[in-house]
């Protein structure tokens, strides 16, 4: 579930005003006790987008509740019930760059925002997926790997996945 941050906070306050309308209005509705979908259902399809940016320059939080990473990783892809697109796959991306690698590695954490930000098309964003998944095998096992990869896969529109 979505919360501010402290940065969040401070963009609310009167006479702040870095963010856009709609930015800011995800930045109020987030209180970490909406589901994601049901944030992401006012914002017309936009939602997972504005929030996986917002997370990114850290307005917002993903919070789970506590849990092993396994758990919530599994948590935040099992429960998802929007719809399949390159918005959703990218959300859950930067929320597996935060729970897996910025604890390990916030360098590495950082290309892969920084990655996911500049992933504009298909072929860019399943490249990015696979370097990640490279190096989640690498951290955690083929099978952590193999679990991410199936959650990721149910979250890519279908045209995404028949893409070579």
């Amino acid at each position: 579930m979505l919360n501010k941050t402290q940065k969040g906070r401070a963009e609310l306050q009167p006479g702040q005003r870095r963010l856009a309308q709609r930015e800011r209005a995800l930045l109020l509705l987030a209180d970490g006790r909406k589901p994601d979908a049901e944030l992401f259902a006012l914002f017309d399809g936009q939602g997972p987008a504005l929030a996986a940016d917002l997370v990114a320059r850290g307005y917002l939080v993903d919070e789970q509740p506590a849990a092993p990473p396994a758990a919530a990783l599994a948590v935040s892809a099992d429960a998802f019930s929007g719809p399949r697109s390159l918005a959703s796959a990218r959300m859950f991306l930067f929320d597996l760059s935060e729970r897996m690698f910025a604890p390990r590695d916030k360098a590495m954490a950082q290309r892969y925002r920084d990655a996911l930000r500049e992933a504009r098309d298909v072929r860019a964003m399943l490249a990015v997926s696979r370097a990640m998944m490279a190096d989640v095998e690498r951290l955690a096992g083929s099978e952590r790997a193999d679990g991410i990869g199936m959650r990721l896969a149910r979250l890519l529109p279908e045209s995404a996945l028949e893409t070579p």
